[in-house]
């Protein structure tokens, strides 16, 4: 016999729904098999819609459901007189109802399931009530001594049931809280940076026009600026870089970039861009506006 076993609750996955209060319906089945081996079947003398039952069988043995296996050797009626018919019975039961599946087979001459056949779902069972099938297998076929299912005529019936018992809640409150991340606003946060100055520590001067800006993000993001403020260069001494042949508005939106990743100006500027990218060794930066050159190459 086996009963399944009513799980705890998984620990909740990251980015899953996590709901304040949960509850699992657990339903509980009991399995259990039975073998019922017929002697001397082919003398069977029994007629159509005649029967053979087998002993009474159970779970266990503090189990109040009690079955039997009923068998129709030439079938239950004239649309079956040439199969044998199979049936599960509830022979006694404390329940006024019991819902289960069951699976037939016959073991052959080497011990191993045949023919099997299969409830496709679990069937209402109340006491005195059977289910199975009435052409569970052809008579010829049977008692044909080719196929083996007959060794020394012993027929011998497997039966596998699946019993609904209760089902059980298990209900509960989650103790794990989700937090939900906020969109992530640096480009915005570093833009706003660069353009109420806060904080600035170097200044870039172009054509008379003189940007404040932030070494640590200069640096980090061109080779030359990383370079110039590292070293004893005069720039580093001064905190100011004088630029020559680029434009302040190239300048501008080259800044914005350096801070924001973005540039909305791109495709009116792309070769000034390109020459003031390579000025600083921005290799994103330059790939970039290579991209959009070629765009508007084939536009044109």
């Amino acid at each position: 016999m086996a009963v399944s076993r009513v799980p705890s609750p998984p620990l909740q996955e990251v980015n899953t729904p996590v709901a304040e209060n949960w509850c699992y319906t657990q339903v509980k089945v009991v399995k259990f098999s039975y073998m019922w081996t017929i002697n001397n079947f082919s003398f069977c003398r029994e007629e159509m819609g005649e029967v053979l039952k087998s002993s009474t069988f159970s779970a266990g043995a503090s189990d109040k459901l009690k079955w039997c296996l009923r068998v129709n050797p030439k079938g239950l009626d004239e649309e079956s007189k040439d199969y044998l018919s199979l049936y599960l019975l509830l022979v006694s039961c404390n329940k006024s109802e019991v819902r289960a599946k069951f699976k037939f087979s016959i073991l052959n001459a080497k011990r191993e399931e045949t023919k099997a056949m299969e409830s496709q779902r679990a069937y209402r069972f109340v006491q005195g009530k059977d289910w199975g099938f009435k052409k569970f297998i052809r008579r010829d076929f049977l008692l044909d001594e080719a196929n083996g299912l007959l060794p020394e005529d012993k027929l011998t019936i497997f039966c596998e049931v699946s019993v609904v018992a209760d089902s059980v809640n298990i209900s509960g409150q989650s103790n794990i809280v989700q937090f939900k991340v906020p969109e992530c606003r640096l480009s915005e946060d570093l833009g706003a940076l660069f353009d109420n100055e806060k904080f600035s520590d170097v200044t870039l001067a172009v054509a008379g026009r003189e940007f404040q800006a932030h070494k640590a993000i200069l640096a980090a993001r061109s080779e030359v600026f990383n370079a110039m403020f590292e070293h004893e260069m005069e720039e580093r001494k001064l905190n100011r870089v004088d630029i020559h042949d680029v434009d302040h508005e190239v300048l501008r939106e080259m800044l914005r970039f350096i801070y924001t990743g973005k540039a909305p100006n791109l495709e009116k500027m792309a070769d000034d861009l390109l020459a003031a990218a390579d000025k600083v060794r921005m290799l994103k930066w330059q790939t970039n506006i290579s991209a959009t050159v070629q765009k508007c190459g084939k536009k044109n």
